[in-house]
C-alpha cells in the first residue's frame, strides 16, 4: 500500500470515528495521517475541529490555521470563524466568515454562523439577511427559520417572527426549543393562552427544559395563577440552581404573595442580570456594594435602578441608613427627580450621572435596602409623608389651579418604554368617559405628554390640561399636594402621591400586576392610609373597573360635600 493510499485509508477511518462521536479515535487517526503526510490539509482541519469539540480552542485554531496555509477553503474558514467566535475575537471571526462566503457565496453554513455572530453583536438587520439567505439555500432547514424568528423577535417584528417559528415547527415539530420560542413571541403579542400551550408543548417534548419551566412560570405569574407559577419557577431552579431569571421571577412572585423573608434573596438575583438588562447595571465604583455592614462613621451612595417610581418608593429607607450611623448619604438620580428627593430626610447630596461623585465607603441599589433591613409586610417603613412639595413650586401652581370645587388629578398613561405598558396604560382617554362626565369635579391632567389624539376627543374637553407646563416630578408633587384626589394607572405618579400621603386611587392591570401591589389587595401596605387599588378583572378590558371607579368617586364626592 502506498503512503497516499495508506493515509487515505486512515483518513476515511478517522472521519468515520469522528461522525460516530468517537473523538479520541478520530484524533488519533488524524494524527497518524499527518505523520504520513504532514501536508494533508483536511486532516489538519478536522483535527482542529476535534480539538475545538474537546474544548481546546487554541489548539483548534492552530490546526485550522495550518490547514489554511495549505489551502484557502470555505469550510476551513467557516470553522476558523467559529473558533474565533468562541474566543471572543468577533471582528476576526466576521472576517473569516466573509472570506468563506467570498470563496463560496452559496455556502449555507457560513451564512448561518455569520448570522449567529451578527445577532450576538446586536446587528439584527444584517443577521436577518444572513438567515433569510440560509432559508433560501436550505428551505427544509428548521434551524434557519428558528434563527430568523429570533432576530425578528429582537427587532420587534413579532408577527413575522411568529411565522418563522411556525415554519420551523412545521419542518421539525419535535423541536422543544422551537415551541418555547413561539411561546415567547405569542406572550409578547398578548396571546397568553396560546403562549401557555406553546410552553406546555415544549415541556411535553423536553420535561427537564429549565427555560420553558421559567417562561411558563413567569407567564402564569403575570396571569395571576400564583400556585401554578411557583411550581414552574421552583422546577426551573431545581433543574438549574444558578438560573438567574428564574430566581428573580420567583422573588417577585414571593413578594407579591407577601412572603418577604423568602423573597428578598431571590429578588437580589436581579443584580446578576446586569449584562442583559440595563436596569440592573452596576456602577463602576472602586468601593464595595453595601451588604448590611456597620455604617457608623461611613458614607454611602444610592444609585438608580429600574424606574422613577422605584426610586420614590424606596428612598424611604434613607432615614434608616442615617439611624444606622451613616455620616454622608448621596443619591444619584435623574434631574427630574431632584426636586422631590431633595426633600427626603437624611439626603446629604444629590447628583446626576454626569456630575463628579467623590469616593464613598459603600454604594447600594435602593431596592436592595429592604433585604438588609429585614423588611416584612408588617415592618415596612411607614413614616409618611417622606417627601414633600417645595414651597416655591406650591406657590407657583396655586395660581394655575382652579380655586373652587373638588379637584381630581388624572394620569392614564405611563412611559411607553415600560415592559408592561400595553397592559397598564389606558391608551385612549375616552375609556374614562363615565368618570369624566361626573359634574362638580374638575379633572386635572397630570400627564407630562397627553398625546396628539387627546385634545380633540370629547373626553379631553373635560380635562384641565397642564401638560405643557409640567417639567419634572417637583411640579407633579406641587400640583398633587393641592388636589383632593389623584387617580392614575400604575406609574411613578402613584408612588409620588403615596409618598406625599395624599389620597390616590390606582388602576391595576389583570396581566402583569407589579409585585408591590400584591395579590388581591385593595390597599397597599407601602401607603396604607392613602392608596386604594382598583383591579382589572379581565386583561384588555377596563370597562368594569372604570364603572367601579366612577361609583366610588360618586360616593367619595357625596361624602366630601356632606
Amino acid at each position: 500500500m502506498t503512503n497516499r493510499s495508506q493515509s487515505q485509508h486512515l483518513f476515511d477511518a478517522a472521519v468515520s470515528a469522528h461522525r460516530a462521536g468517537r473523538l479520541a479515535d478520530a484524533q488519533t487517526g488524524y494524527r497518524k495521517v499527518l505523520e504520513i503526510n504532514s501536508a494533508h490539509a483536511d486532516a489538519m482541519h478536522l483535527l482542529g475541529v476535534v480539538e475545538l469539540q474537546e474544548g481546546r480552542s487554541a489548539e483548534g485554531e492552530r490546526f485550522i490555521l495550518a490547514a489554511l496555509r495549505h489551502r484557502r477553503d470555505a469550510v476551513f474558514l467557516t470553522d476558523l470563524g467559529s473558533v474565533l467566535t468562541i474566543q471572543g475575537k468577533k471582528t476576526q471571526a466576521e472576517v473569516a466568515f466573509r472570506e468563506a462566503l467570498g470563496l463560496n457565496p452559496d455556502f449555507a453554513e457560513a451564512h448561518n454562523r455569520l448570522g449567529i455572530l451578527l445577532a450576538q453583536t446586536q446587528r439584527f438587520s444584517e443577521a436577518q439577511a444572513s438567515f433569510r439567505r440560509v432559508a433560501q439555500l436550505r428551505p427544509d432547514s428548521g434551524e434557519a427559520y428558528s434563527n430568523l424568528g429570533q432576530v425578528l423577535s429582537e427587532t420587534g417584528r413579532l408577527l413575522e417572527a411568529e411565522a418563522a417559528f411556525r415554519r420551523a415547527l412545521q419542518l421539525n415539530p419535535d423541536h422543544a426549543e422551537g415551541h418555547n420560542n413561539l411561546g415567547i413571541v405569542l406572550s409578547k403579542t398578548g396571546r397568553y393562552a396560546e403562549a401557555e400551550t406553546a410552553y406546555r408543548n415544549a415541556l411535553g417534548l423536553k420535561p427537564c427544559y429549565a427555560e420553558a419551566h421559567n417562561n411558563l412560570g413567569s407567564l402564569l405569574y403575570a396571569m395571576g395563577r400564583f400556585n401554578e407559577a411557583e411550581i414552574g419557577l421552583v422546577r426551573a431552579l431545581v433543574l438549574n440552581p444558578s438560573y438567574v431569571h428564574a430566581s428573580f421571577n420567583l422573588g417577585m412572585l414571593l413578594l407579591a404573595t407577601g412572603r418577604y423573608a423568602e423573597a428578598w434573596p431571590h429578588y437580589e438575583s436581579r443584580c446578576r442580570l446586569n449584562m442583559v438588562d440595563r436596569r440592573f447595571r452596576a456602577p463602576d465604583f472602586s468601593y464595595p456594594r453595601w451588604q448590611g455592614e456597620s455604617l457608623i462613621g461611613k458614607s454611602i451612595v444610592l444609585v438608580p435602578e429600574q424606574g422613577f417610581g422605584d426610586y420614590i418608593q424606596f428612598v424611604r429607607y434613607v432615614p434608616m441608613l442615617k439611624r444606622r450611623g451613616a455620616t454622608r448619604i448621596s443619591v444619584v438620580c435623574d434631574p427630574v427627580l431632584m426636586p422631590v428627593l431633595m426633600t427626603v430626610e437624611g439626603v446629604d447630596q444629590l447628583v446626576t450621572d454626569e456630575d463628579p461623585l467623590p469616593p464613598h465607603d459603600f454604594w447600594s441599589f435602593p431596592l436592595s435596602l429592604p433585604r438588609h433591613f429585614g423588611t416584612t409586610v408588617d415592618t415596612i417603613p411607614r413614616s409618611l409623608p417622606y417627601v414633600r412639595a417645595l414651597q416655591s413650586r406650591l406657590e407657583y401652581w396655586r395660581t394655575k389651579l382652579p380655586v373652587k370645587g373638588l379637584k381630581v388629578g388624572l394620569a392614564w398613561k405611563g412611559r411607553q418604554t415600560h415592559g408592561n405598558d400595553s397592559n397598564r396604560s389606558l391608551h385612549d382617554i375616552s375609556a374614562l368617559e363615565p368618570l369624566l362626565s361626573l359634574p362638580e369635579v374638575t379633572f386635572v391632567s397630570l400627564q407630562h405628554e397627553q398625546g396628539d389624539e387627546t385634545p380633540h376627543s370629547h373626553a379631553a374637553q373635560r380635562l384641565y390640561a397642564l401638560e405643557g407646563e409640567i417639567r419634572d416630578f417637583g411640579d407633579v408633587a406641587a400640583i398633587a399636594a393641592q388636589l383632593d384626589l389623584v387617580i392614575c394607572v400604575d406609574t411613578a405618579i402613584a408612588h409620588l402621591v403615596g409618598a406625599l400621603d395624599k389620597p390616590c386611587w390606582v388602576l391595576i392591570p389583570a396581566f402583569g400586576c407589579d409585585w408591590r401591589w400584591m395579590k388581591g389587595r385593595t390597599d397597599s401596605p407601602w401607603y396604607p392610609a392613602s392608596v386604594r387599588l382598583f383591579r382589572q378583572e379581565k386583561a384588555g378590558d377596563w370597562s368594569k373597573t372604570i364603572q367601579e371607579l366612577t361609583a366610588a368617586l360618586i360616593a367619595w364626592t357625596s361624602a366630601s360635600r356632606g
